[in-house]
């Protein structure tokens, strides 16, 4: 079993900088750490290879400091890890991330499970995972919560949905996008915190990829953040305490007084 994990090294959400001349994140020389969804990606990884046997990749795309992240990802008992980055990929927003790291797992080779974070923290969108399974052309399984059983080049897996969730089944390989409730992430051994302490991962660069250079960094990215702006602080308001039902009908009456019903 073949399996890929990617993960992201995000800003820590209590040090977000953003560059005023690009309106993009700032993160060179900002503390930063795996994004939290991708921990249970990894873990989720670690567990198939654990149950059938294979091997774990672990790939991120960014600046030279994602590398700690992968060292982290090694510490946790991956077996490899490769690093993709180069400044022409600057910039790229969720399709142009998606169609890179597409590019990067096709030349790592093939593979019968992709396992992504259902989003990330720092952009929230929850399509990167999704976006790769297009760029591969394979069937994607989102928001999964539970893998049932995986065998004879079938997964089974539970999706949540609002209400609930749906049973899935898919053929491998694929992608699968992993929510929280699926586990319960592992600490770093003292045997992997030793290996990771002198690991090097493996670097891709554009050169190095079969790729497109107008679907890459702010060139491939259709999506462009114009403005960025912090609200208007609010003022004013009304705070109502009581009994439930006190409050309820003293909102009744203020609305009543503030709006015109027709």
């Amino acid at each position: 079993m073949k399996i890929i994990v990617c993960i992201k090294q995000v800003p820590d959400t209590t040090d977000v900088k953003i560059d005023p001349n690009t309106n993009t994140l700032i993160r060179e020389g900002v503390k930063s750490i795996i994004n939290p969804f991708d921990m249970y990606a990894l873990e989720e990884g670690l567990r198939i290879r654990e149950k059938l046997g294979g091997t774990v990749m672990v790939l991120t795309m960014g600046p030279p400091q994602a590398e700690e992240s992968l060292r982290e990802a090694i510490s946790l008992g991956a077996d490899d890890a490769y690093l993709v980055s180069d400044r022409a990929f600057a910039g790229s927003d969720t399709l142009a991330t998606s169609y890179t790291l597409s590019c990067a797992i096709k030349k790592i080779g093939p593979f019968d499970i992709v396992i992504c974070g259902k989003q990330a923290i720092d952009g929230d969108t929850a399509q990167v995972g999704p976006g790769i399974a297009v760029w591969l052309d394979v069937p994607q399984i989102t928001f999964v919560k539970k893998i049932e059983e995986i065998k004879e080049g079938f997964i089974k897996a539970w999706r949540m949905v609002e209400e609930g969730y749906e049973i899935i089944e898919s053929k491998l390989p694929c992608l699968i996008t992993v929510v929280k409730e699926i586990n319960t992430p592992r600490l770093p051994s003292l045997k992997g915190k030793l290996r990771a302490k002198n690991f090097a991962s493996k670097k891709l660069t554009g050169a190095g990829l079969n790729i497109e250079l107008d679907k890459i960094g702010l060139k491939g990215s259709p999506t462009q953040v114009i403005k960025i702006f912090a609200p208007p602080v609010r003022t004013g308001g009304i705070i109502l305490n009581g009994k439930a039902y006190e409050v309820a009908q003293e909102l009744v009456t203020l609305l009543k007084e503030r709006v015109q019903f027709k």
